[in-house]
């Protein structure tokens, strides 16, 4: 076992972080079998920029809704992820996260308080993938740590917010076109609605309502 270990360290297959990064097994509403350990998204790569806004009163519903600005994502999706912001970093950008697992209690407030419904998922109904640890919101900062310009602020309720909406300047449409294909080539796809909601589509979880902070 320890020569497995240091074959995969040593090819750079994984970091010796990924063992000692803090973990939770989450309490299921469900039952699938494809569950994984949820892991904390910064200790496996100190390069992402964390922007969590709902730890914060900066978000639509001038709330304070975490109890912290941890972002936690399923192991298998965190991977992938940092494969995504491999292949940003490599093109000179960092990714900003401002989002990722949502326990289902606060997803309650987040319906509750949204003033256009289509744009946040009805607790009980649809994917619900932040519920799951399998999506992550988020855009691109420069090496001057300034955001790539994709049209329209962080939860914009409206359709210029909208992968589909093409009425915007070159260097928008190109801005996004970027985000999307590198997050796709990795195991995401992008929503109708939201050009910075990313669903991780290679697994299937369950939904989950463990506190994200202890």
């Amino acid at each position: 076992m320890k020569s497995i270990l240091f074959y995969l360290l040593s090819c750079g297959l994984f970091s010796s972080n990924f063992f000692l990064a803090p973990t939770f097994q989450p309490q299921y509403l469900g039952a699938l079998a494809q569950d994984t350990t949820m892991v904390e998204l910064i200790t496996l790569d100190k390069d992402f920029v964390i922007d969590v806004r709902y730890a914060t009163k900066n978000n639509f519903t001038g709330q304070v809704l975490y109890d912290c600005d941890k972002v936690w994502l399923r192991k298998v999706v965190a991977m992938d992820l940092i494969a995504a912001h491999r292949k940003f970093k490599e093109k000179g950008y960092r990714i900003k996260i401002y989002d990722g697992y949502r326990p289902i209690s606060v997803q309650w407030r987040l319906w509750k308080a949204t003033p256009k419904k289509g744009y946040v998922s009805h607790p009980t109904k649809g994917m619900r993938m932040h519920n799951r640890g399998a999506a992550v919101d988020m855009t691109l900062i420069d090496p001057n740590s300034k955001e790539l310009d994709m049209g329209t602020p962080y939860d914009f309720f409206g359709k210029e917010a909208h992968t589909t909406y093409t009425n915007l300047p070159a260097q928008v449409l190109a801005n996004r076109k970027l985000l999307k294909e590198v997050m796709q080539s990795c195991g995401f796809v992008a929503i109708s609605n939201e050009w910075w909601h990313f669903d991780y589509k290679k697994q299937k979880f369950n939904i989950v309502d463990t506190p994200m902070c202890k």
